[in-house]
């Protein structure tokens, strides 16, 4: 695999709790990768790390594509968006455009307005919004300066099935144009349906770290419920 994400290392403690232990994977230019495990696990803390909002205590990560040159940071969308309600969809991307210092705002938000289907909605309050299409403006926001990666945390934690599929789409379509997907979920079967590679933590440890199949395969559940496997997996490997 060529990577275009390398992440090496990668330990943080906050006070006496160590949140990660030492993590190391890749990830492909268009790959998209599940982080799972329970509460607790490291799974913002990483993805956190990775988007470069916060620091390793030790470890790095390092973007190595060509096409990362074209890109600023690795982006980053937290589960609880930091949007503008009295804003319209147009402004709040105009707004972020600017604040990141992309190189032609009025083209980005134009854009990421026909990439997210939001071009119907480019007028309209985000507090008249859905929650799925409130998403899909956080995610946009967080693709506007045309990174390379991408990181959610549970970007969908919010949604129902369908505006869950909506919003899969979209991300979905720009892993297609080559960039790479991590994301976070507590919903064991939107990993196995949308993710090429799962990666799973406990306790800030990395345990598997492979196709949703083989991770099956390896918790012995031979009839493809992956939350059965996760759950099974998790008590087999627990301190």
């Amino acid at each position: 695999m060529n990577a275009a994400l390398r992440v090496r290392g990668v330990a943080k403690h906050f006070g006496e709790v160590q949140a990660l232990r030492g993590i190391s994977f890749d990830a492909a230019a268009g790959e998209v990768v599940a982080v799972v495990g329970p509460n607790g696990a490291g799974k913002t803390t990483l993805l956190s790390i990775i988007a470069g909002t916060h620091r390793p205590d030790a470890g790095s990560v390092e973007r190595t594509s060509p096409a990362a040159a074209r890109g600023g940071d690795i982006g980053w969308v937290p589960q609880q968006p930091a949007l503008y309600s009295k804003l319209s969809v147009t402004e709040n991307l105009s707004l972020f455009a600017h604040l990141e210092k992309v190189g032609d705002p009025a083209a980005s938000v134009r854009r990421m307005l026909e990439q997210a289907g939001l071009a119907e909605r480019a007028g309209e309050r985000l507090e008249n919004l859905s929650g799925g299409n409130r998403q899909r403006v956080n995610v946009a926001i967080g693709l506007i300066a045309d990174p390379s990666a991408l990181a959610l945390d549970e970007p969908s934690a919010a949604l129902d099935p369908g505006q869950r599929e909506r919003l899969w789409e979209f991300i979905g379509a720009r892993a297609k144009r080559g960039t790479s997907v991590l994301f976070s979920t507590h919903i064991a079967s939107e990993a196995q349906r949308y993710a090429d590679r799962l990666i799973v933590l406990d306790a800030g440890e990395l345990l598997f770290d492979g196709a949703p199949q083989a991770f099956m395969a390896e918790a012995g559940e031979r009839d493809g419920d992956i939350e059965r496997a996760l759950i099974a997996f998790l008590a087999a490997h627990s301190r």
